[in-house]
């Protein structure tokens, strides 16, 4: 497991709020994804809000988990490539250009999940991570996300309006 700080812990301030994997969404997941050697992991428990029916997590929430997971990665390694030191210096940032998810089970309530990616590609601006999710021993989603760089004009121009009323 990574001794280092969280992919996401290495965003930016200014572009930190994520549903996902935002630190400053207090409402979100807050996903948490580290290396782990040559792979990345992330590890999450559904909340009863996540239900999809009775004992079911929500397809989503899934979908989420492989998206944001995949980004994180994506800063990683691109930062990993750009030179960046991903212990003290802001990660580039990553936003999702394409997300495939494949369920393969039902996921159930009450057992953490276990996201893993590896990284398949860093070419410029993209980089592209192939996942699973993992209830206990059951791979229950396969995913993909061609992540890129995120482009400037995304770059907020003031503090977002929710982390100025704190």
């Amino acid at each position: 497991m990574s001794d280092g700080r969280a992919f996401q812990d290495g965003y930016p301030e200014d572009v930190a709020h994520c549903y996902g994997c935002g630190r400053l969404n207090e409402a979100g997941i807050q996903l948490k994804s580290y290396w782990d050697g040559d792979e990345t992991v992330a590890r999450y428990t559904p909340r009863p809000e996540h239900t999809a029916i009775p004992g079911y997590v929500y397809g989503g929430l899934v979908a989420s988990l492989i998206d944001c997971h995949g980004t994180g990665s994506a800063a990683a390694a691109g930062s990993r490539v750009a030179g960046v030191d991903e212990a003290s210096e802001p990660l580039l940032r990553y936003v999702t250009a394409s997300l495939q998810v494949d369920y393969l089970a039902p996921t159930p309530m009450g057992v953490e999940l276990e996201v893993r990616g590896v990284i398949e590609q860093v070419r410029g601006r993209k980089v592209v991570v192939e996942e699973t999710v993992s209830a206990g021993d059951a791979v229950v989603a396969r995913g993909r996300v061609v992540a890129v760089q995120m482009p400037q004009t995304m770059t907020p121009a003031e503090e977002p309006v929710e982390t100025r009323r704190r």
